[in-house]
């Protein structure tokens, strides 16, 4: 299954990039428009040097055929090797840039002129690196729709998927790609369709996404990709009326609500097998349905997080989900 959807996913990006991912050279250097970034109406002038954090945003721009506009990623060591990638080719075009987390010096030493990331993951009032700090210093920046209902001022909900496809859209109007943008949003609609229509018939399966944490676990809420793969695929996320993204819960209601299927986000130092083995060891998930039955699925760090992947990972877990359903 893996294979076929890189496969399909490799063939997809040659056609839309056959064509080649420049942007007109000369006159688009004055090319403006005005795009939402978050709730906010933003004008862009067409980037070349962008930076780029995590496998979500590289990723939004190589489907785009945007290469040659990255001037590098920063990845932090959750990240899965870029060597792994659907576009591994593509990250060694580019300069590696660091693996801790995002922040203004790195981006002002690359001599950015865009950066794109999520707020909270990558962004930070913390950590001084925000959009607005960014356009006092003349460098333009992105934000990942699926993470903007939480933010400060100019907050946007929308569901995780409909924000993916939202991000290409907007970063296609940005460098002046809208058409590649619309075909690869409707391929990826239509896979997503594929999906919803093989989809087991009946209630829906009981899912706990479990992401890290021992007194008390990390999962998805309802404001992460994750949700909507579950949903697609014909299960139900027992937090996914949680109105966050990644968030703590307690060990008590995930026994609560007694979930039939675990999904395990693999990624950096906490190999899915060492999750697996404490879920079958802790006394609290020992006797959990999904433990006993020995119902584990492994989603991939980026097909978690937002970006083109979370339509392999929604491929994945429906094949899985129909299997159990057999």
């Amino acid at each position: 299954m893996r294979s076929r959807t890189l496969a399909a996913l490799a063939a997809g990006a040659l056609l839309l990039t056959g064509c080649g991912a420049q942007v007109q050279e000369g006159g688009a250097a004055a090319r403006k428009v005005t795009v939402k970034r978050c709730g906010q109406d933003v004008e862009y002038t067409t980037p070349r040097r962008a930076v780029v954090y995590e496998g979500g945003s590289a990723d939004k721009m190589f489907a785009l055929g945007l290469t040659g506009h990255v001037h590098g990623y920063v990845m932090p060591p959750a990240n899965p090797p870029v060597e792994e990638s659907p576009w591994a080719a593509e990250y060694a075009k580019v300069e590696f840039l660091g693996d801790d987390l995002l922040n203004r010096e790195l981006v002002v030493d690359a001599k950015a002129d865009f950066v794109v990331a999520g707020w909270r993951s990558g962004f930070s009032d913390q950590r001084g690196i925000t959009p607005e700090i960014l356009d006092g210093l003349k460098i333009q920046s992105f934000m990942h729709t699926e993470s903007c209902f939480s933010y400060p001022g100019h907050p946007e909900r929308v569901t995780p998927f409909e924000a993916l496809y939202t991000d290409l859209e907007r970063l296609g109007k940005i460098f002046g790609v809208e058409d590649r943008a619309r075909a690869l949003v409707a391929a990826y609609r239509e896979r997503v369709e594929a999906v919803r229509a093989r989809a087991p018939k009946g209630d829906p399966l009981s899912v706990f996404l479990y992401d890290s944490g021992t007194d008390k676990p990390f999962t998805a809420g309802g404001q992460v990709p994750p949700t909507d793969i579950i949903r697609f695929a014909g299960g139900r996320n027992i937090f996914g009326d949680l109105d966050a993204r990644w968030s703590e819960v307690t060990w008590e209601a995930v026994v609560q609500a007694k979930p039939e299927v675990i999904v395990i986000l693999d990624y950096g130092d906490k190999p899915a097998a060492e999750k697996i083995k404490f879920l079958k060891e802790f006394p609290a998930t020992s006797k959990l349905p999904a433990v006993v039955n020995d119902r584990f699925h492994i989603l991939d760090y980026n097909e978690g997080i937002s970006g083109p992947r979370n339509i392999d990972g929604l491929e994945g877990f429906a094949a899985y989900l129909r299997e159990l359903r057999k």
